[in-house]
């Protein structure tokens, strides 16, 4: 099934790194330290994964003022970048499989909700920055389920929605991959179950991330 394409669009958090954990406990404690907020719980906390930290922001707490939020995002960024100690890291053999997709000859691009600072430091730390060809983050571009950042990754590399597919775990990325047009494989390990995201119509579902050399 995957040979029909050229390009590959991974989702970041809860696709390619195991970072679901430290998202919402940062998020957790970045409501409680701007005071104010509803206390909501992990599972409420993870639906925002995937979206702009702003979206977020509205997604998570619809009935409170937005004067909070820039306060509630630095203590959020503090959390994530450096206060938190829960561990986030690629999955087990994404860092294999990537670079098997790419000796296959796919291209290989990230979509995401983290911000460019975000992505790049992510990149950086586990050595991935040089297997994608593109990336968008939701800073650069329109937050998801708005299809921008797909569509301006198929620009910038020549690529057509139908030779295009989209990787992820949530119903954010899902929806995404079908407002740009693209096919979707959606992969269970993050955010959402295989229940949930089958509702979105993926061309497939997958437990982990070596199963796309297989499919």
């Amino acid at each position: 099934m995957l040979t029909k394409y050229k390009l590959v669009i991974f989702d970041w958090d809860g696709t390619v790194m195991d970072s679901v954990g430290r998202i919402v406990s940062s998020l957790d404690e970045a409501a409680r330290l701007t005071g104010g907020l509803p206390t909501l719980s992990g599972d409420e906390l993870k639906q925002m994964i995937g979206l702009s930290l702003d979206k977020g922001y509205e997604f998570l707490y619809p009935d409170v003022s937005l004067d909070k939020r820039d306060t509630w995002k630095a203590h959020y960024a503090q959390q994530f970048r450096e206060d938190n100690p829960t561990p986030a890291a690629l999955y087990p053999n994404v860092f294999e499989t990537l670079n098997k997709l790419k000796e296959a000859g796919y291209l290989l691009a990230i979509a995401t909700g983290k911000s460019r600072v975000g992505l790049d430091r992510a990149m950086d730390e586990t050595g991935t920055a040089e297997l994608f060809v593109g990336t968008r983050t939701a800073d650069q571009t329109a937050s998801k389920p708005d299809p921008l950042m797909i569509h301006e990754l198929l620009d910038s590399l020549g690529i057509t929605a139908a030779d295009a597919v989209m990787v992820g775990d949530t119903s954010h990325d899902m929806l995404l991959a079908n407002n740009a047009g693209v096919d979707a494989i959606a992969i269970t390990w993050g955010v959402h179950d295989k229940e949930t995201l089958s509702a979105y119509r993926p061309v497939a579902v997958i437990d982990n991330i070596e199963s796309l050399l297989s499919i």
